[in-house]
């Protein structure tokens, strides 16, 4: 919880409840604040990561919200001061600044730091199929191994039984002979 509050006479305060959000990819996320100041204040997003600064968007409450084209259909701005990011990646990971101003040129800002990890889950399940793949791949070959193992051990019954067969029939020709 951080709260960001103007001095006496001047009307920003601003409160962040979560400042710092850990988040999986695919998630939407709310950067959650709220404000409190004399008459309608400018509020401005900004996003800031080791690629530099952005601006996401700016707004007055009551008014539609100028959001840039790299975040177009990916926020929604809120009256509070909080916006909506849908479908967070990696590369939104980052500290988020968010600068409430009023008329008068009073402003304070705050600041939540959103941390976005891939999901472990989807690689393990990808991990999972593929062995359970080969493991039916592996029975599928020792069932084949073991019906040629059959057939070669009934060739070979067969071969040698004809083989007894005509041994045993010389045999008996060679005892006629006599």
């Amino acid at each position: 919880m951080w709260w960001a509050q103007g001095s006496a006479g001047q009307g920003v305060s601003l409160y962040i409840p979560q400042p710092a959000i850990n988040a999986t990819v695919e998630e939407d996320i709310l950067l959650s604040v709220d404000y409190s100041c004399h008459g309608i204040p400018t509020i401005e997003w900004k996003y800031t990561s080791s690629w530099g600064v952005q601006k996401i968007v700016e707004w007055k409450p009551g008014t539609q919200a100028n959001i840039s084209q790299s975040h177009k259909d990916r926020v929604c701005t809120f009256d509070n001061g909080s916006i909506q990011l849908f479908s967070v990646g990696v590369r939104d990971s980052g500290s988020y600044i968010v600068t409430v101003t009023e008329r008068l040129g009073s402003s304070r800002f705050g600041t939540i730091v959103l941390h976005v990890s891939e999901i472990l889950y989807e690689d393990l399940h990808f991990v999972a199929v593929f062995l359970a793949f080969l493991v039916a791949v592996a029975a599928l070959l020792i069932s084949l191994m073991w019906v040629c193992n059959k057939c070669a051990y009934k060739f070979q019954r067969k071969r040698r039984h004809k083989l007894k067969e005509s041994t045993t029939e010389e045999i008996e020709l060679q005892d006629v002979e006599c």
